[in-house]
């Protein structure tokens, strides 16, 4: 099976027999938070019990987090698992992606045999999406995702240019899907988040995701918030009953509690994204301008496979519709983690 994400740590470790410096997957470079953890070691005496379908007490907590109605919530295995039950519940004809874009969201609507379109962005406008994109929408698109902020770009939709194509999607009925799973991850997420629409457009999803904030991959777990029950309803029956373990439950709970940890997360990220922009460029490097946990530059093709063998890993982007090889993605870590990253390419680039 060829994996197409980055955080493949179990192949690494397969293939050169120890752990490398990870920069491709773009988690929480501070770890576990302790409460999450103590919570989940908490809850392993229930383990013998079915988990509660409902996630009643983890959409309480995030019903008071998200300032937003209870039964405008549903939980799943990951913000992937959302994806696809979203896409199984409307199995669209035709959807429209921007490219380059996450890639699971093709991969879902492909499960389904939907038509795939894709509107490029273009390297000159730094791979932002623009007007362009909101007037792709037509009558014949059933479906749109937008990632905001955009992966692996970085780039962030102006929240004007996102009322918009609620407003478009809304008069071609097409149900849209924004992505904010990366937006907790900046300081000015309140200015940037599209909740506020919610309450005016019932064909409108957002999905998030406690994965990258506070470094739960392994635990999976996210969350669909849709002012149409009825969708969510949908959604919840396409996939297996029990898709949100008791652990994990019980781990985002505590999550929402960690609101220290997430600040500190969020001044580390914009303190040491620019300092890691700028030693990139001073290699030499073509660095995008956005706003992430996570940049994207142009390097010579080879530098991927050069630094592996120095321990240290990158996503390469050439298999994402819109780049080509030579495109790298690299997660904002600590800043020793950082310095260690552009020593190893000083060593590998001179």
């Amino acid at each position: 099976m060829e994996l197409v994400h980055g955080g493949d740590w179990a192949g690494y470790r397969a293939r050169f027999g120890h752990d490398a410096l990870d920069f491709s997957a773009n988690v929480s470079p501070l770890g576990l938070p302790q409460g999450v953890a103590d919570a989940i070691a908490a809850a392993l005496p229930t383990a013998d019990r079915y988990p509660d379908p409902l996630c009643r007490e983890l959409r309480t907590a995030l019903s008071r987090a998200e300032q937003l109605p209870e039964p405008w919530i549903l939980c799943g295995n990951g913000a992937a698992d959302l994806i696809y039950r979203l896409v199984w519940a409307l199995k669209p004809r035709r959807a429209l992606l921007p490219a380059p874009t996450f890639a699971e969201y093709a991969a879902a609507l492909e499960s389904v045999g939907c038509e795939v379109k894709r509107k490029t962005l273009h390297e000159a406008d730094d791979f932002a999406v623009t007007e362009a994109f909101v007037q792709a929408v037509n009558q014949s698109i059933d479906l749109v995702f937008l990632c905001q902020p955009n992966n692996p770009t970085g780039q962030i939709t102006p929240p004007e240019l996102v009322q918009r194509l609620v407003r478009r999607c809304a008069d071609c009925g097409a149900v849209l899907v924004v992505d904010e799973c990366f937006l907790d991850f900046l300081q000015q997420r309140d200015a940037l988040t599209a909740k506020p629409l919610l309450q005016t457009a019932p064909n409108f999803v957002i999905l998030k995701a406690f994965t990258k904030l506070y470094a739960m991959a392994g635990v999976r777990l996210g969350y669909a918030l849709c002012a149409n029950t009825a969708l969510l309803a949908k959604m919840q029956a396409a996939g297996q009953p029990w898709g949100v373990s008791s652990l994990a439950q019980a781990a985002g709970a505590a999550a929402l509690r960690e609101t220290a940890y997430a600040d500190a997360v969020r001044a580390l990220i914009a303190d040491q994204r620019p300092k890691l922009a700028a030693g990139l460029r001073a290699l030499g490097l073509q660095v995008i301008e956005g706003s992430a946990n996570y940049l994207l530059f142009r390097a010579p093709e080879t530098l991927g496979a050069a630094l592996q063998q120095r321990g240290v890993c990158l996503r390469s982007c050439g298999n994402y519709p819109g780049l080509s090889a030579g495109w790298y993605r690299t997660a904002v870590r600590t800043a020793p983690e950082n310095e260690q990253l552009l020593q190893t390419m000083r060593e590998v680039l001179k």
